[in-house]
């Protein structure tokens, strides 16, 4: 389905050369929702579905799209404008009250700035509420780059995923 948008992408892109900012801006958010809502594996956030925010560094961060689940997943992903947070997950682990301690399973981030992809050994995720049809949690962790000399801190976090149906 990507491949069908790039040729759209491409023709918006030029279409809007003398466009002020803000609307070539807001296009390009249009734009990159539509991928993330047409993408195989990812799914749309809503009010009762999937969702993720965090706030990064006291600043909201809330998800566009997450990977669907599937009976093998390993990880739980969120997706925001090119970025995603990649919490560690198995099913088997999913009980209410469960603590995932991140300095034994990392946080996988990857960011649009210069470093690209950072590690979070440090923080927690807490299974708060599972059903058998969902499970939400709470996370919080900080994350460095590759040398460990620049940090960044997610608070706040909170996620549900949806279980596969059978």
């Amino acid at each position: 389905m990507k491949k069908i948008f790039i040729p759209f992408i491409t023709i918006l892109l030029f279409a809007n050369c003398s466009s002020p900012k803000n609307k070539a801006a807001e296009q390009a958010n249009q734009i990159q929702q539509a991928i993330n809502e047409n993408s195989p594996g990812s799914v749309p956030v809503s009010a009762g579905g999937f969702y993720m925010k965090a706030k990064k560094d006291g600043k909201d961060w809330v998800a566009t799209s997450m990977d669907e689940m599937g009976e093998d997943s390993y990880r739980i992903i969120g997706n925001y404008n090119g970025e995603y947070i990649s919490l560690p997950y198995h099913r088997n682990d999913i009980e209410v009250g469960n603590e995932t301690n991140f300095d034994h399973s990392a946080v996988d981030l990857k960011l649009n700035d210069e470093e690209g992809l950072w590690a979070g050994l440090k923080g927690q995720m807490i299974i708060t509420k599972v059903d058998e049809n969902s499970a939400e949690g709470t996370f919080y962790f900080t994350a460095s780059n590759n040398s460990n000399t620049k940090t960044i801190e997610f608070t706040d976090g909170s996620f549900r995923i949806l279980f596969p149906k059978k």
